[in-house]
């Protein structure tokens, strides 16, 4: 049985032209170490926090040097299969399904609205060691300028189900599975600008949101939102110093009513 059941977000990785940079910086951040780099993978170098793998680093491929940005991989038990589910359902397939040595295989693709993301089929390599912990993946979202389109998109490619929350001031949903809520998505208002294209933001999770972003702008990061109180932690979001969005969130410090979803 795989680690991961279909849909579920399984790993991040980021490329950075300054892979030294960035490991400096979400060392100091996430309290990351990290391993050696796979020269046979690009110089892929796996991030670790308490010894278990979190995330990945690696620098860019010939041709593709651009802004650095993490990239979310969502599980599958089959990645050719769900390369022609994401081609149906209207998203683009970026990169073919392939194997990555015996760790398993994978796809990038984007959705209707433009956002970047990942299929891993796990081999060796299943995904997270660790989750919801400080240091770890806890949580992302898709922030859209196409809502309808994504939603109708995401559940059509894994077995989604989706809930709404009610209230006048924000346009969220939450795709979920049996386990429970699994990915979250944010339709994009006027309050972003216009040259911001759609993207998955990935939330860190940290022993005190109010110290991490402390330690984040020192290093270079520009806040973009809060620290702000809400029923699943404190959180903030910003951008590390190689341009790449994510946020961090303390779920401990949860305040506040949960807010109610309705089924859709």
């Amino acid at each position: 049985m795989a680690a991961y059941a279909e849909g579920t977000p399984c790993w991040a990785d980021a490329m950075f032209a300054d892979v030294e940079g960035a490991k400096s910086f979400y060392g100091e951040v996430l309290g990351w170490t990290f391993g050696e780099a796979a020269s046979e993978f690009g110089n892929y170098t796996q991030a670790y926090s308490d010894g278990k793998a979190v995330a990945a680093v690696v620098p860019p491929m010939p041709g593709s040097e651009g802004q650095s940005a993490w990239c979310l991989y969502l599980a599958s038990p089959d990645v050719k299969a769900t390369a022609a589910k994401i081609k149906a359902a209207g998203g683009t397939v970026l990169m073919d399904p392939m194997q990555v040595g015996d760790f398993g295989s994978m796809l990038l693709a984007t959705d209707p609205g433009g956002a970047v993301f990942g299929v891993w089929q796990g081999g060796q390599h299943e995904g997270f060691e660790k989750r919801n912990e400080p240091g770890a993946y806890t949580w992302a979202e898709v922030f859209t300028r196409k809502p309808a389109a994504v939603d109708a998109f995401y559940p059509a490619v894994f077995p989604y189900t989706a809930q709404q929350v009610e209230d006048d001031n924000v346009d969220f949903r939450t795709f979920g599975l049996a386990a429970g809520p699994a990915l979250g998505r944010m339709a994009m208002g006027e309050e972003f600008p216009a040259e911001v294209p759609s993207y998955v933001n990935v939330y860190f999770a940290v022993p005190d949101c109010d110290e991490a972003v402390a330690k984040a702008t020192k290093l270079g990061a520009r806040l973009r939102f809060g620290p702000m109180s809400s029923p699943f932690g404190r959180f903030a979001a910003l951008t590390d110093p190689h341009g790449a969005a994510f946020s961090v969130i303390d779920l401990a410090r949860a305040e506040g009513e949960m807010p109610t979803l309705r089924d859709v």
